[in-house]
């Protein structure tokens, strides 16, 4: 059994996964152990919750390795998390990851974003700052906009609080009066969701694993904790 937490990062994964992989609501603390006991052979973590609730814990990533669970991150929650797990044998996929496992991008609330609820589809009410950049890096690219000027974005959409940052909010954060419309056109029409190009890269890869393949890395030996105990103890949902 493959196992995906995903959300507002690809809110259609069910649709998309078919009956290759189980989808869950974003990961929160014990869901990852909740899942081993469940019998995955593999989870894929996209999103996860923390604001009012305990994130996934590593540990319980760590628990998943010893037992032979492969655990594979992108993309927000689950690219952190890959990125501070990989030395171990969790998988991460994708650019963010990338960003967060090379040292580019040492910020968590760079991959969060405010959106509404599960029964409306995760509808997203700001901008997470890694689609932002991935679009600026585009217009970049293609030289669609002037340099000082994708320069003056960047900074605005990096001193923005996540709940408060969306493109419109960055243009009059960066003072761009001038055709503020026009601008505001050109950026959703280069918009780059990079968040859901990562989850993709995961889906495919988790709905194509072998189970036969080793997954934990390094010479380590998962210690069950007073901690731990008391944790595992308790009924998972």
């Amino acid at each position: 059994m493959k196992i995906l937490f995903a959300g507002p990062s690809l809110p259609d994964a069910a649709a998309l996964s078919g009956d290759a992989v189980e989808v869950r609501p974003p990961a929160a603390h014990g869901d990852v152990l909740g899942a081993v006991r469940a019998g995955a052979t593999a989870i894929g973590i996209v999103d996860g919750n923390f604001e009012h609730v305990a994130p996934v814990w590593h540990k319980e990533i760590l628990h998943a390795l010893d037992q032979g669970v492969a655990v594979l991150g992108a993309a927000s929650m689950g690219a952190l998390r890959a990125a501070e797990c990989d030395t171990f044998g969790m998988v991460g996929i994708g650019r963010i990851y990338e960003d967060y496992a090379s040292g580019r991008r040492v910020d968590d609330a760079d991959v969060t974003m405010l959106h509404g609820p599960a029964e409306l589809g995760y509808p997203a009410l700001s901008l997470p700052l890694v689609n932002v950049e991935a679009t600026l890096d585009r217009l970049e690219a293609e030289e669609t906009l002037e340099k000082y000027d994708i320069s003056t974005l960047r900074t605005a959409a990096r001193r923005l609080f996540y709940k408060e940052r969306t493109w419109s909010s960055v243009i009059k954060s960066a003072g761009a009066a001038a055709n503020r419309k026009g601008l505001l056109q050109l950026l959703h029409a280069a918009a780059v969701d990079q968040k859901r190009a990562d989850a993709l890269a995961l889906l495919h890869v988790l709905a194509g694993f072998d189970a036969k393949t080793p997954v934990k890395r390094g010479n380590w030996t998962f210690r069950a904790t007073s901690l731990w105990r008391s944790v595992a103890d308790q009924p998972i949902a």
